[in-house]
């Protein structure tokens, strides 16, 4: 759980991940949820960018306070993109 110090600033809190059975996904250490539809969900988070994949995805608890999210439906996938990370694709060329 995120905490305030004296002045009332927020502190920010170590990003976990903890999904259970493929359908809840409790996540903390979220900055902003950038996009959702039912089939996922795409998360900035301390340590990077995450999308997550599936069906019959819904937020059922959103605390922009501490970061903390809790998601439900059927989870395909859990996808993270450092944000340093260099964008290459398959037709990158290469050297020799």
């Amino acid at each position: 759980m995120a905490s305030t110090d004296n002045i009332g600033k927020k502190q920010s809190t170590a990003h976990t991940l903890s999904l259970s059975g493929r359908e809840t996904l409790s996540l903390t250490g979220i900055s902003d949820v950038i996009s959702f539809d039912e089939n996922g969900l795409l998360l900035q988070t301390d340590d990077g960018t995450l999308t997550v994949d599936g069906s019959d995805i819904h937020i059922v608890a959103l605390s922009v306070e501490t970061g903390e999210l809790l998601v439900q439906g059927r989870i395909c996938g859990l996808y993270y993109v450092d944000r340093n990370a260099k964008k290459s694709g398959f037709f990158k060329k290469r050297d020799p």
